[in-house]
């Protein structure tokens, strides 16, 4: 059994080796989509700081 193969709706037990390399797949996929929200998240805050930056030249003038 490989982690190709399995299927979580399986009837059986994965073996140590096959649950492990699950967990590892779920945990890079989790730690990648972390690292998406992040830099979307700096991508917003830095618009909105620019936005202010601007709004407050604007202003001073």
């Amino acid at each position: 059994m490989s982690i190709d193969t399995y299927k979580l709706t399986s009837t059986e037990e994965p073996t140590d080796e096959v649950l492990q390399a699950l967990m590892e797949k779920v945990a890079q996929t989790a730690r990648e989509s972390n690292a998406k929200a992040e830099a979307e998240k700096r991508r917003r805050l830095q618009a909105v700081a620019d936005e202010i930056k601007e709004w407050k030249s604007k202003a001073a003038v």
